[in-house]
């Protein structure tokens, strides 16, 4: 049985289950339906790992193994950079949306840290290669967030009349 495994799938199932709840939030306290939906879109995705993490957790303690060819036959892929339709966040929500975004670069770089982590606690290389995926949904996101929260910042400055240098 993969006992560690089983411990790493359910912690990373609670940060994806706390990552939407999170992003619900901020899509229920945006003023914008663009920022509402950008957030909810956000939302849905954590909620998408979590169901994925879930099955494969219900699999695993159900004696069967972790098989890298199911993993990547099972139609859960690494999101592209276009999921989310950023023009959408209005840019009046930019210091709420700032804010969000720069909570979930850190929730993201957590997760992926994570997974790091969890590589180096398990033996088989099809653990390692799952964990390898999972890190690669949060660095997908990591790098949406991160060109977000830069495009806000800048509109942001620009709305304020202020330059760094």
């Amino acid at each position: 049985m993969y006992k560690e495994e089983l411990a790493i799938i359910s912690q990373a199932v609670l940060n994806e289950v706390e990552g939407f709840e999170f992003y619900k939030m901020a899509s229920e306290r945006a003023s914008s339906d663009g920022t509402r939906e950008a957030f909810k879109e956000l939302a849905n995705e954590e909620m998408k790992h979590a169901e994925y993490l879930r099955k494969l957790w219900t699999q695993l303690i159900g004696g069967g193994e972790i098989k890298i060819e199911d993993i990547l036959g099972s139609g859960v892929v690494i999101p592209s950079p276009e999921i989310y339709r950023w023009d959408k966040v209005d840019k009046n929500d930019a210091s709420v949306a700032m804010s969000v975004f720069g909570i979930g670069m850190q929730m993201e770089q957590s997760s992926i840290d994570f997974y790091e982590k969890a590589k180096e606690k398990v033996q088989s290389q099809a653990s390692k290669d799952l964990f390898d995926i999972l890190s690669g949904w949060e660095r997908v996101h990591l790098l949406q967030f991160s060109e977000q929260y830069g495009i806000l910042k800048e509109d942001w400055w620009a709305e304020q009349g202020f330059a760094p240098f």
